[in-house]
């Protein structure tokens, strides 16, 4: 008899604690994959980057970014550049990139995304901008590793690792393409 007289307290209690439970604990446990890091801070104040596995937090004090450790693949959008003979060319180029210090990631810089395609942007106008028209068009792979070595530099700060340059297309205007070709008929008939 005095189980059942205790069972509707036991059931008064039973039902909060549950229904805390159902709430609270997804929001204490995390689970990083293996190519994912969780950077953690408590009240604002940077603890430290953790993972993969189970992860626990304090609910409402803790709170986690994810972070994805492979590569990342940016598209850096045509744009017309100047090359140092004076010859407008558009060229587009694709970067390869990814990050190998979270907590950096997160502290140093608002979006590393962003700040790694703008600073893509830019290098890639200033690198091309350098060379002739002939260095581009033959020296791809020695402008592809200058302009990594160069976003490099400038993205580790960030725990960003710049791991490719690729310029897909230069493109040339009509007019230069005419001239070219025009320009290497006058070789053949020359040479014959």
């Amino acid at each position: 008899m005095p189980l059942i007289e205790a069972l509707p307290k036991l059931i008064s209690w039973a039902i909060p604690l549950i229904v805390l439970a159902v709430i609270i604990l997804p929001q204490a446990i995390r689970i990083l994959r293996e190519y994912e890091r969780g950077v953690i801070f408590r009240l604002g104040k940077l603890l430290g980057a953790k993972g993969p596995g189970l992860i626990f937090l304090i609910p409402i004090v803790d709170r986690m970014v994810r972070m994805d450790l492979r590569v990342v693949t940016i598209s850096v959008e045509k744009q017309e550049v100047m090359t140092r003979d004076n010859v407008p060319v558009t060229v587009d180029a694709v970067v390869y990139f990814r990050v190998i210090d979270p907590q950096a990631a997160v502290v140093k810089v608002e979006n590393f995304l962003k700040a790694t395609s703008l600073m893509s942007q830019t290098t890639l106008r200033s690198v091309l901008g350098q060379a002739p028209l002939d260095d581009l068009l033959s020296q791809r792979e020695s402008i592809n590793l200058k302009l990594q070595e160069i976003i490099d530099r400038q993205t580790e700060p960030w725990g960003v690792k710049v791991t490719a340059v690729e310029v897909k297309d230069v493109a040339l205007p009509d007019t230069m393409k005419r001239a070219m070709a025009k320009q290497a008929e006058a070789e053949r008939e020359r040479r014959a």
